[in-house]
């Protein structure tokens, strides 16, 4: 390990699933939506070293589908709703549930980076 001390992999996971600084935990992580911050306003900790990239929308597409199938099967064998009625609220079901996951989860791959020192997250200067 290149840094001097272990960072807490438990701690920075949910400081980022709760788009918190994976250092502090008190500042934010994300400027907007999706925009990860230069660096943390309260701890100055660098979050520019990030390389989440499609990871994020990925992990989203795999757990909505995951969670979505069976669910639908289980509302078509129990239910048997119209295929209108179907489609419209597992429409909204699962566009609410990605929107809610992408940046949780954007920031969950932000800290999981963070404390394992990776792409200039562990730099000697610590």
């Amino acid at each position: 390990m290149m840094g001097s001390h272990a960072r807490p992999l438990g701690a920075a996971v949910l400081r980022g699933w709760c788009k918190r600084c994976p250092n502090c935990g008190a500042g934010p992580m994300l400027s907007g939506y999706l925009t990860v911050r230069e660096h943390c306003p309260v701890c100055m900790e660098e979050l520019h070293h990030h390389h989440s990239d499609d990871g994020p929308a990925y992990l989203t597409v795999l757990i909505v589908g995951l969670l979505s199938a069976p669910l639908v099967a289980g509302a078509v064998t129990a239910f048997r709703p119209d295929p209108l009625v179907l489609t419209s609220v597992f429409s909204v079901g699962c566009v609410a549930l990605a929107l809610y996951l992408l940046p949780r989860l954007t920031g969950i791959m932000v800290a999981l980076q963070w404390a394992k020192r990776m792409h200039g997250f562990g730099h000697p200067a610590e």
